[in-house]
């Protein structure tokens, strides 16, 4: 009664529009508020239950799935208690993983428009978001195995969290800025969570007035740390998509105009672009680059504003890479540099969308001078087009350059069409190029709509419409494929978009045509011409296309897949063309063309009658009053004598006019069926099939491109006119009475025998003689089934009671298709049941080896239960399909769903198919229950392809029926289980096969069913008792491996407590909003439910019992199964535990495996809780952190630095002091509470025996046992793989939780092991000391001082001896160790260790190798510390300093190493204090000072030979420096965080002077180190105040006298400009510099060096980096005319190089345009052709230029010889292919 008042009172948010154009639309609204009540009735009734699962869970579903067909159809109050209520289900803090992820799904689904809710309509706290999202994400007990989240997780939470920080509050920003800044320490790994939470987190949507609160607090502290870090941390990525993001948001409201020129140097360096001579690149920017998505945005958002800054940095970028976007050129930076193409006009047309044409909403919009204007996107296209025409005929394929061009066309159609039309025109014409061809054609297809639609900006395109479609003609080509279907799809696109229809005579009844529309009126009397023409083409390809049938024996009755493929263009081409044309050229020639082809030619039936059939089929459905004229008859009176083919497709079409020809049809119909032959039979069912279709489904009967018709007054008006959507007018076929009856006639005359025939045939009655009889029975029934299946009612019946507990109801959704049953018929789809179930089990009992008919019935079962007028799979495949369409061919400027009208009317037919669809959540009936049963017995039956094909749609069955998993899982476990003695072993691999798929991605539920768990899992064990079971047949083991790894795969943690906190109770509101109105009556809260904790333990007792007495295929399964039942909620119980622990000494190294890292993870259950305390970092220190940012150490954290003067040495130190274990805390600033171990409670020492659990006695009891101990150590000191082992985190982390929960209780027991172990150099057993040791370090952080005092004093020697044992196998596990050691602990607690350490790492005994391996020992352990033991650093650079002139290289390498941690501190960012730790300022002056004597030499020889190391000169010494100092200098080129450029230019000349010119392999160390730093130093990211300095150092040693040098500025400068070139351009005086010192050298007496000016020259002019200006042009001139006066003979040497000098320049220039001609190009060749005779080495530069030019020009050739003159043309042939090109 509510329901019909119930519609006028609320205003939906946003409905999806297709939903009213559908013929039903009248009852949806109902249906929808109908639906919607209940949803709210039984949302709230199972939240105020507390019932989470199954009430919360399915009914959430049931919103998502209401959120599919109706779209947001609620109020705005429903949305937001909907959200509200969501958010809190999400975030409660117990929840299990996957209901978590479910709920978070939905809650995107819901916020996804941001406009429909804005900030004061909602807010969200982000607390609870960012503790669920830090638990799930840095989750502590994950990787030991106590929780288990599914893989997607992470990518959902940050979805979720992207679609909420909208809604955080304002104050949100600085509590978060609070919360993370303390975590800003460069030098850890937590500076990545910390950088990364700031960019999910920091809402930048706001309105202009909380901006001083929202981005404001951060922007100028973190861009400038942005801009002082350099070597692309992994960090940095995050930052600049914050960045990015936020430039999106507030455009115009922040200044970038200062950051410009960085930012742009930036991307262009994360582009990774090979450049230079050597072109290598550092490999961390292989692996840390920028998002290209991001950079896309940032650069978007920076466009426009007055002056318009940014738009000249891009055109200089897309200048500087054009040519790297040629398809010659090819690397792994392609793919970067292709997405960077086709984001970026997408994401201006967005930002043009949103400025013009957004619907206004809360959100802030751009202010007015910010916007982008016309010019601006001209401005903007242009920068584009050059690299987008070249990527066009890219290697990778056109689509990229494609979808670019789609968006450019949409923003300035004038500038971008064009030279794409130029180029079609040309590929039309050549025969030579295919690929050009297909390339520009898919172009076009995406510019049609701008081309088009009628366009201020760009009128003349539409006359290219008829030109472009005669010219595509040729393409229709039987010979090459590709070419054939895009030609299709070019022309299926642009008929669409236009009406064909001749128009010509409208000018004379029309006066107000402009000039353009009168031409066009004529020109589209070439249309009826064209359709002709292209219905030629189409039968010309039939025609070539038959099947050619070679030998009799194979039948060949398939098509190939290119066939079929040109088949599907052919018939929705031809499809188009006819709908789009007029009725007179319908009626006159194309239709009569069609039927006179088909009718006068005979077909084979394969192929090409399949074609024709097509186009048959294609006409009739566009006006099928006509065709059905002609066909219809013609047909029949041939079928009578004669099957044909064509027949079945040509009533594919509109059903009202098929019944004028009822009484034929039905005769034809009676009679093929019932033929003998097999094919004719199956094209009577097909025609069957789709003659019952056309009278029974709902469809709309035409797409044309305008709604009425083509009759109106002026069709050229409508060219390229988007539909309206809310005046679509599309025309439905709805059956009326007289075809459903004609449906039902034709039903009981021929389905009804069928089924009487059957069932004699299983009473016995009549039997069929052969099983093709009893399969053309079948196949009728089939074809019935699907034709009228939309007719049918579904089936229905009593369900099936108590499959799950619940007090909500959990109904099903009923939804209206559009037709009303009629329940007075006879209901076919039962009686078919029925009869096929007869049948099934008569066929298993008598003929089971009768797999086709079975094959029938499996898909009838599977009809029968789901099918009503479209299969999910055709629908899948048209969804996408409509995708890519809709992607093709929209208009993302506009919006507003401004599509094409067949576009939208196929949406329409598909939001009514989904309709059809929507079946999750069915009610499980009695009906299923039998049908399910029998696929069972299918499943499991003798033939294997029966059995998949059963359990593939049992699986299928299992995700539709809500909860009929608990009724199909005993059934299934009955076949497993050792007391069913009969079954196969066919009927076993079935049986675990339908378990597999269970645990498919359909069917999840039932893996998180603690019932079913329950059973499954057990069984799963005990199968291996069963009598069919045998471990020999292969296919049975796989099957188990399978079954447990898709477990393991897919197991996440299943919740126990189900319990909701008491805020849900203002979840009552949902119960009571209005409209509407939920009806329920108030639950009573009960008692919450403990079964699920005792579901649990039954579980795991069960598993342990399965474990006794199997084979050990099923005890390896049994341990697995049960590791994954550790919680972090609830202690293991005790017998799993004895399990575990016992299995430490298992036989199986399996086992062993699984038992380790399941007792690290019950010691982490058992751990006791210690109690901290907060503490306040000024009581400590005494001073006050001052105001503002202050970072790096200062007064305020002395305190926490290690200092040996004030170590804890004795216990009242060791008390008093507090202790700070994380390292980064106090670096940036301190946080705003700091909780720390309470020092001043004192532990109690043990835990007695008796205090314990049971759990941990069970430990104790088996580690203090020797023999047990003795057997571990043996096992873990065994070598698993040879050579591969390394250290095992797993095992540390068992010895770390032992050491941690039982204090020194078993160091007796183990300590004479360890020291056995240690003195034994082999790798497994240091390993084993490895793992022990780190885990005894960790374990003992909160031990009282008299045990720790104790533990080193035994320690200390067994890691000495270790270290004199130790070899090249075991030097990194002892790294780890240490470094595992020392990780997250306050270095004052380890002191022992570092002193230990610290006391001779190079002492030279034991050879280089010692030496290297006890530093990388120390760095490890120094490393995790960071910034805390300056003085250790201090105390370390002294020790090492004298001691740098190693011989040894692998010392050397290592000294490097260190001395990049060393000095790593000291860095140069913003707000940071001079650093205590060394400084590298100094370190350099020092070193320089010793390298003088290298300075004053000439050449450099590496004059040390390994053997005579007695030599003590200075030179030798310096030399030896040198090298350990290029070691330093290359392994810090890539990891320190801020490059100190003025120390490494004093070491500038050094290095060029080394440096070799070429590239050898021979060549020395020293020099091969030398060349890797200069290249890694000119890599490095320069600042406008270092920029002179470099220069300087450059201009200094070109004037060097050593032309290697000289040679080696030149290369250094090529990579230096061009990762700096923004930084540079933004200093126009340096730029000049630069000119001058190439200008300088290009005159050089060298001749090597004067070639590489050459080529620097032309790689500065092709990045734009200064123009090619007439003072340039004549001062080459100059240079290349200097006289050469001829002395006796001898040239004189500098005028030769003057004229070289220009002649170069000159070449340069030439060689800087590699693919097109500029207009001062032609002039310079001339000029060049002059000196084709000058002396060497002027000539073979000459040469060298010219066969350049013609190797680049030589492709576009046509086009480039536009630019020159005759004359000039003559010359140049006359040079290319003259004599002397190759003399």
């Amino acid at each position: 009664v509510r329901g019909q008042q119930v519609d006028t009172w609320f205003i939906p948010q946003k409905e999806i529009v297709y939903n009213g154009l559908l013929p039903y639309s009248d009852r949806l609204d109902r249906e929808a508020t109908e639906l919607l009540a209940e949803i709210k009735a039984n949302l709230s009734r199972a939240v105020l239950l507390r019932e989470l699962w199954p009430g919360v869970a399915f009914w959430s579903n049931k919103l998502f799935s209401f959120l599919k067909l109706y779209g947001r159809r609620f109020s705005k109050e429903d949305h937001i208690l909907f959200i509200k209520l969501l958010y809190e289900l999400v975030t409660l803090p117990n929840l299990e993983p996957h209901m978590m992820q479910s709920y978070a799904k939905l809650l995107i689904q819901l916020l996804k428009k941001k406009e429909l809710l804005s900030r004061d309509d909602l807010q969200l706290p982000w607390r609870p978001l960012y503790d669920l999202y830090d638990r799930v994400v840095y989750s502590k007990n994950e990787h030991l195995g106590l929780i288990w989240f599914p893989n997607s997780v992470d990518h959902i939470l940050k979805a979720l969290i992207k679609s909420c920080r909208l809604y955080f509050p304002v104050s949100s920003t600085k509590e978060m800025l609070d919360e993370w800044r303390p975590l800003l320490c460069v030098f850890d790994n937590i500076m990545q969570k910390a950088i990364s939470n700031m960019e999910l987190f920091l809402p930048t949507i706001m309105p202009p007035e909380e901006h001083s609160q929202s981005f404001q607090l951060w922007f100028n502290e973190l861009m400038n740390l942005w801009m002082s870090v350099q070597n692309q941390p992994s960090w940095e990525g995050h930052l600049v998509n914050l960045f990015a993001r936020l430039a999106n948001d507030d455009i115009g409201y922040v200044d970038w105009t200062p950051y410009i020129p960085t930012i742009f140097t930036r991307i262009l360096r994360s582009l990774n672009l090979p450049v230079g001579v050597s072109h290598m690149v550092a490999p961390r920017y292989l692996t840390n680059s920028y998002d290209i998505g991001h950079l896309v945005l940032w650069i978007t958002a920076l466009l426009g504003g007055p002056g318009n800054p940014a738009q000249k940095e891009l055109t200089c970028l897309f200048n500087s890479i054009a040519s790297f976007y040629h398809p010659s050129n090819h690397g792994r930076w392609q793919a970067r540099l292709m997405r960077l193409l086709q984001r970026l006009p997408a994401c201006v047309v967005r930002r043009v969308h949103r400025e013009r044409h957004a619907v206004p909403s809360w959100i802030t919009l751009v202010p007015e001078c910010q916007r982008l204007t016309d010019e601006d996107l001209q401005e903007f296209t242009r920068s584009l087009t050059g690299a987008t025409l070249q990527a066009m005929f890219s290697k990778t394929g056109s689509t990229d350059a494609a979808f670019a061009l789609q968006n450019l066309a949409l923003l300035t159609p004038e500038l971008t069409i064009p030279p794409v039309l130029e180029k079609t025109y040309a590929a039309m014409e050549t025969l030579t190029e295919p690929h050009t061809l297909t390339a520009t054609l898919s172009c076009m297809i995406g510019m049609a709509r701008s081309l088009v639609s009628p366009n201020s900006h760009y009128p003349e395109g539409r006359g290219h419409v008829l030109p472009l479609l005669m010219g595509s003609l040729p393409g229709v080509d039987p010979n090459d494929f590709s070419k054939c279907m895009i030609t299709f799809q070019f022309i299926a696109t642009f008929t669409t978009l236009v009406p064909l229809v001749d128009c010509s005579s409208a000018p004379s009844q029309h006066s107000d045509l402009t000039e353009i529309e009168k031409n066009l009126c004529f020109a589209s009397a070439e249309f009826e011409d064209f359709i002709l023409q292209f219905l030629d083409r189409c039968f010309a390809l039939i025609d070539s296309s038959t099947l050619e049938q070679t030998r009799d024996e194979m039948e060949t009755d398939t098509q190939t897949q290119l066939e079929s493929l040109v088949e599907l263009g052919l018939s929705s081409t031809v499809s188009t063309v006819l709908t789009q044309c007029s009725t007179e050229i319908y009626k006159v020639m194309a239709l009569q063309k069609v039927f006179n082809f088909a009718t006068a030619n005979i077909f084979e039936t394969c192929v090409s009658g399949r074609m024709v059939a097509d186009m048959c089929r294609a006409a009739a459905k566009c006006h099928p009053a006509e065709s059905l004229r002609l066909f219809v008859p013609h047909c029949c009176s041939i079928i009578f004598h004669i099957t044909d083919s064509q027949y079945h497709t040509v009533t594919r079409v509109d059903g009202e006019q098929l019944l004028k020809y009822q009484g034929d049809l039905e005769r034809i119909l009676c009679v093929c069926v019932r033929l003998r032959c097999k094919r004719a039979y199956t094209l009577a069912c097909s025609l069957l099939e789709h003659t019952l279709r056309s009278l029974s489904l709902i469809y709309p009967t035409e797409y044309r491109s305008t709604s009425g018709g083509f009759d109106t007054d002026l069709p050229i008006r409508d060219w390229g006119r988007a539909g309206d959507v809310a005046d679509l007018g599309v025309c439905w076929h709805v059956p009326d009475q007289e075809e459903e009856n004609f449906v039902f006639q034709l039903l009981s005359r021929l389905l009804h025998p069928e089924l009487q025939r059957i069932k004699g045939h299983v009473s016995g009655d009549q039997p069929m003689s052969r099983c093709a009889v009893l399969l053309q029975s079948l196949a009728i029934v089939q074809h019935c089934l699907l034709g009228a299946g939309s007719l049918l009612p579904p089936l229905d019946g009593p369900h099936v009671s108590d499959l799950v507990p619940s007090m909500v109801n959990l109904g099903e959704i009923k939804l209206h298709i559009g037709v009303d049953y009629d329940d007075s018929r006879e209901n076919y789809r039962v009686s078919i049941c029925q009869t096929m179930r007869l049948l099934l089990h008569h066929i298993l009992e008598h003929s089971e080896d009768d797999t086709k008919s079975l094959f029938v019935i499996i898909k009838i079962i599977s009809d029968l239960m789901f099918f009503r007028g479209t299969h999910k799979k055709d629908f899948d495949s048209r969804w996408k399909s409509f995708t890519l369409v809709k992607k093709s061919m929209e208009n993302r400027l506009h919006g507003k769903k401004q599509h094409i009208r067949a576009l939208l009317i196929d949406r329409v037919l598909l939001q009514h198919e989904m309709r059809k669809l929507v079946v999750d959540g069915s009610v499980y009936k009695v009906v299923h229950q039998e049908l399910l049963c029998d696929l069972l017995l299918l499943s499991t039956s003798t033939y294997s392809q029966v059995r998949s094909r059963a359990q593939h749609v049992l699986t299928a069955t299992l995700g539709t029926f809500s909860f009929s998993y608990r009724d199909l899982i005993p059934r299934t476990l009955q076949l497993l289980s050792p007391q069913h003695t009969t079954g196969t072993q066919q009927q076993f691999k079935g049986a675990l096969y339908c378990l597999l798929g269970l645990h498919s991605s359909l069917g999840l539920a039932g893996a998180r069913d603690w019932d079913c768990v329950g059973e499954v899992w057990p069984a799963l064990v005990r199968c291996g008792l069963s009598p069919s079971m045998t471990l020999e047949k292969q296919s049975i083991c796989g099957l188990l491996d399978e079954i447990t790894d898709r477990i393991h795969r897919q197991h996440d943690t299943i919740g126990i407590y189900f319990t909701v906190s008491n805020m849900f109770i203002n979840t009552t509101h949902i119960t009571q909003s209005k409209n509407p109105m939920p009806f329920l009556e108030a639950p009573s809260i009960e008692e919450l439910k403990e079964g699920l904790q005792r579901h649990w333990y039954l579980l795991i007792s069960c598993m342990r019992v399965c474990l006794c007495f199997r084979p050990w295929k099923f005890e390896h399964m049994a341990a697995d199964l049960l590791s994954l039942q550790l919680r972090e909620d609830h202690p293991l119980p005790p017998d799993a535990v004895l399990y575990f622990t016992q299995s430490l000494i298992h036989d199986s190294i399996s086992i062993r495996k699984v038992a380790i890292s399941a007792v690290a993870g019950i010691l982490k259950q058992l751990k006791r809780p210690r109690k901290k305390v907060a503490v306040k970092p000024s009581d400590i220190s005494g001073i006050e952190d001052p105001e503002g940012v202050c970072v790096g150490d200062r007064e305020g954290n002395r305190w926490l630095q290690y200092d040996s003067n004030n170590l804890p040495l004795s216990e009242e130190q060791w008390d008093s002091q507090p202790y700070v274990e994380k390292t980064h805390w106090g670096y940036y600033s301190w946080p705003r509470e700091m909780m720390i171990h309470a020092a001043s409670e004192k532990p109690k020492d043990d835990l007695t025996y008796e205090e314990m659990s049971e759990g941990e006695k069970i430990i104790f009891e088996y580690f203090s046992d020797p023999e047990f101990i003795d057997q571990l150590i043996e096992f873990l000191s065994l070598e698993d793989r040879k050579g591969k082992d390394s250290f095992n985190p797993r095992r540390f982390c068992l010895f770390k939780g032992l050491f941690c929960n039982y204090g020194d209780m078993f160091l007796p027991l183990l300590w004479p092991h360890l020291e056995q172990l240690a003195s034994d150099p082999h790798e497994s057993s240091q390993r084993c000391v490895c793992e022990i040791t780190a885990g005894l370090i960790r374990g003992s952080k909160l031990w009282s001082f008299s045990k720790v005092d104790r533990l080193w004093q035994l320690l200390c020697p067994l890691i000495r001896t270790a270290l004199t044992n130790i070899t090249v196998e075991s030097y990194t596990d002892w790294g780890t160790c240490i470094a595992t050691a020392c990780e997250g602990r306050d270095p004052r607690k380890l002191h022992w260790l570092f002193e230990l350490l610290m006391e001779s790492p190079l002492s030279g005994e034991g050879g280089s190798f010692r030496d290297a391996s006890l530093l990388y020992v120390l760095q490890g352990g120094l490393a995790q510390q960071q910034w805390r033991v300056s003085e250790l650093l201090h105390r370390l650079l002294a020790y090492l300093e004298p001691k740098l002139t190693q011989v040894y290289k692998n010392v050397r390498e290592r000294i490097g190493s260190v001395l990049t941690y060393i000095f790593m501190i000291d860095v140069a960012l913003p707000h940071t204090g001079p650093t205590s730790s060394p400084h590298v300022a100094e370190f350099v002056t020092r070193v320089l000072e010793q390298l003088k004597p290298l300075t004053s030499e000439l050449e450099i020889h590496n004059h040390v030979h390994e053997e005579n190391t007695q030599e003590t000169d200075e030179c030798t010494q310096a030399v030896k420096l040198l090298k350990t100092v290029l070691k330093w200098l290359m392994a810090s080129a890539g990891r320190t965080f801020t490059t100190p450029v003025q120390q490494q230019l004093q070491l500038l000349p050094l290095l060029f002077k080394i440096a070799p010119v070429e590239i050898d392999e021979s060549y020395d160390e020293m020099k091969q180190d030398a060349r890797m730093c200069l290249s890694l130093m000119s890599q490095g990211l320069l600042y406008p105040e270092h920029i002179p300095l470099v220069l300087a150092a450059l201009e200094e040693m070109a004037g060097s006298r050593s032309w290697h040098a000289r040679f080696s500025v030149l290369t250094y400068l090529q990579i230096m400009v061009f990762y700096n070139l923004f930084t540079l351009l933004s200093v126009p005086a340096e730029v000049l510099r630069i000119r001058k010192l190439v200008m300088q050298l290009l005159l050089d007496e060298q001749l090597e060096v004067r070639d590489m000016a050459g080529t620097t020259l032309s790689g500065l002019l092709q990045c734009q980096f200064f123009p090619l200006d007439p003072s340039l042009q004549t001062q080459l001139q100059t240079l290349s005319q200097t006289y050469l006066p001829k002395a006796r003979g001898e040239l004189a040497s500098t005028d030769l190089v003057r004229r070289h000098a220009g002649v170069l320049g000159f070449s340069a220039c030439i060689l800087s345009s590699p693919y097109d001609v500029p207009d001062w190009m032609p002039q310079i060749l001339m000029d060049l052709s002059d000196h084709l005779n000058d002396p060497q080495p002027i000539e073979m530069t000459v040469k060298k230029t010219l066969s350049e030019f013609r190797r680049t020009h030589h492709d576009n050739w046509q086009e480039h010889r536009q630019c020159f003159t005759d004359d000039q043309l003559l010359v140049l042939t006359d040079l290319l292919v003259s004599p002397c090109y190759y003399a």
